[in-house]
């Protein structure tokens, strides 16, 4: 078997060109636009120091002192002291995002919003329009600046895999193009660690058979990586190449690629064994699911709840729905019913979380009476909803979730991504 491997030419006749544009350290940036004070300093996203969640951006300087995105937010204050910390806004995130994508579509219409500060751009044929690839990159560069007042790094290769992985070389405020037929040599004295999809369970493996290096993976039989690994170990071989082998990779820029579940979770900062709050909590955590599921247009028709004790023993219940839902009310329901099952009285919670799966695009056939009763349920969240669009997602909540408000947790894949439709747009009932 061989791995996936692109043409040289596609269709058009041009040579395949995909820019990776990734926004430098978006969420402080923005934060910066403004607080201007908090330029050339070293800025943590997230929350504050004391608090149990996760750093969701840190800006370059507090980088220099081991800080990162998913360390702890008190491992963060312990490793660089002097930092400034930022609760963080999803609302001005989500606007500074859109105004990223309509720069993206002034280039080409083939843009996929890879998360809320990255995106593809299919370049392909351009050049007559926009010149070469280096030139196209450095007017994006200087729109970009002029129009969000954001810097951003460019990739450019003949893959998404090589636009991507260039671009992090980039990194911060640059350019780099891989030119065609040069991707096997740019790869080989990386990490095995830079190939998107090796995570540290991937690299550790590759590291007990003595591969460090993208050009140590290449220079493996196909078989033998297959033998230890199956498809992926294909894969692993024609992304070493620089191909757009395995996962999301092979599918065309821009494609609507349907999530698989949504979920959302919630940390307290102090553990709590309050019913009410507990309870509270979730259906606030139900009411952020069902807003991503009526974003996608989306019925769940199996929910499931994850609850972790103090000492982080943690389990999951799941029930599935006669009947496929993306209404807020329901969700809560059905997961207030597992954790009123599952929760021993009593016993301190760390963590709370709801997850939504098993997607249909429509819900079932139902009773008139209990139609009557969703329907209207309907109309309010659709108008929730778009209050939420245009005040922030705390702005509106159903009274059983007020007392379990929290701040809502900074996302690389927030609710309604540009370019990504919406169920309301497309007229369908939500």
């Amino acid at each position: 078997m061989a791995a996936v491997q692109q043409p040289a030419l596609p269709r058009t006749g041009f040579p395949r060109t995909i820019f990776h544009v990734d926004m430098d350290a978006f969420f402080v940036s923005v934060e910066e636009l403004y607080d201007p004070s908090l330029k050339g300093k070293a800025v943590v996203v997230g929350g504050q120091r004391d608090e149990r969640g996760v750093v969701s951006a840190a800006s370059y300087e507090a980088r220099k002192f081991g800080v990162h995105s998913a360390m702890p937010l008190r491992t963060a204050a312990k490793q660089c002291p002097h930092a400034i910390f930022v609760n963080g806004h999803p609302e001005r995130y989500r606007e500074c995002s859109e105004k990223v994508y309509k720069v993206l579509g002034g280039f080409t219409p083939q843009v996929e919003m890879a998360s809320i500060d990255e995106a593809y751009l299919d370049m392909t044929g351009t050049e007559r329009l926009h010149g070469p690839p280096l030139k196209a990159a450095d007017h994006l560069h200087q729109r970009m600046k002029a129009e969000t007042g954001l810097n951003c790094s460019v990739g450019i290769g003949t893959s998404r895999l090589i636009a991507k992985v260039s671009s992090a070389q980039a990194k911060p405020n640059g350019v780099l193009w891989i030119a065609p037929g040069q991707e096997a040599k740019f790869l080989a004295p990386l990490d095995v660690r830079e190939i998107p999809g090796v995570g540290k369970v991937m690299e550790a493996r590759l590291h007990a058979l003595g591969i460090q290096r993208v050009g140590d993976l290449a220079r493996l039989e196909e078989g033998e990586l297959e033998a230890r690994f199956g498809k992926w170990g294909l894969a692993l071989v024609g992304k070493a190449r620089g191909e757009d082998a395995g996962g999301w990779f092979d599918s065309e820029v821009g494609e609507d690629i349907e999530a698989k579940s949504i979920s959302h979770e919630h940390t307290y900062n102090e553990d709590t064994a309050d019913p009410s709050q507990l309870e509270a909590t979730l259906m606030r955590l139900s009411e952020m699911v069902g807003r991503r599921l009526r974003e996608s247009n989306f019925h769940a028709g199996t929910i499931q709840l994850k609850l972790r004790y103090k000492d982080f023993t943690t389990i999951t219940r799941a029930h599935s729905l006669p009947n496929p839902t993306q209404l807020d009310t329901e969700i809560f329901e059905q997961v207030r019913g597992l954790f009123r099952k599952n929760w021993k009285a009593g016993a301190p919670v760390r963590l709370l979380g709801v997850h939504a799966s098993s997607f249909a695009t429509q819900a079932a056939q139902i009773d008139l009476l209990q139609g009557s009763r969703q329907e209207r349920w309907k109309n309010a969240l659709a108008a929730a909803d778009r209050l939420r669009d245009k005040f922030g997602e705390s702005s509106v909540s159903l009274a059983a979730g007020l007392r379990g408000g929290f701040r809502e947790r900074i996302h690389e894949n927030p609710a309604s991504l540009p370019g990504k439709s919406k169920g309301r747009d497309k007229g369908k009932s939500t």
